[in-house]
């Protein structure tokens, strides 16, 4: 690159301007640059890196994060789900589980087919449908048997007033 050239970018930045250097498609990616690029701020990044195991950054000294092409597609699959596909992280993390990392991937690649996409979502929320029921099926479950815990809670309650006076009767023994 030339001085001059280097210069009028050096300059472009400094008037608010991204310097815009092209990196070869195989180079690694700062989380500043990923950050740009996917359009979400960096701690949103790292936030996803802790909710999502499948995305791991190389990190250098310092925690310096570097993501190679490949965490780009996945974070930009993840992206695609969370702000267009409006799925939650916990149906990311289901969709991560049953469909895996390569339809993240190709879902950020742009490559996955849309009719693909609508049975994976389906696929969730009847996951999640059916966690809500059977988490249902467990309420009524211990409310017929409450009324057994109510007899079972009396009878403590009974046994722990006997060894209470007892205990009163054998301490004013001792007096």
């Amino acid at each position: 690159m030339s001085r001059s050239v280097f210069k009028d970018q050096i300059g472009e930045r400094q008037q608010g301007h991204v310097l815009s250097i092209q990196k070869s498609p195989d180079a690694f990616r700062t989380i500043s640059e990923v950050a740009a690029e996917l359009d979400v701020p960096q701690h949103v990044l790292r936030f996803w890196e802790s909710k999502f195991s499948q995305i791991r950054p190389l990190k250098r000294g310092g925690g310096r994060r570097y993501y190679r092409p490949e965490d780009v597609d996945l974070l930009r699959g993840v992206r695609t789900l969370l702000y267009n596909d409006g799925y939650t992280i916990k149906g990311v993390q289901k969709v991560f589980r049953e469909q895996g990392v390569k339809f993240v991937s190709e879902t950020g690649k742009g490559t996955v087919d849309a009719s693909l996409a609508e049975l994976a979502r389906e696929a969730v929320q009847r996951s999640e449908r059916e966690e809500v029921a059977s988490a249902g099926a467990g309420t009524a479950l211990d409310a017929a048997g409450r009324e057994t815990l109510e007899a079972i809670l009396g009878e403590l309650v009974a046994l722990k007033e006997e060894i209470d006076e007892t205990l009163w009767e054998t301490e004013g023994d001792e007096a």
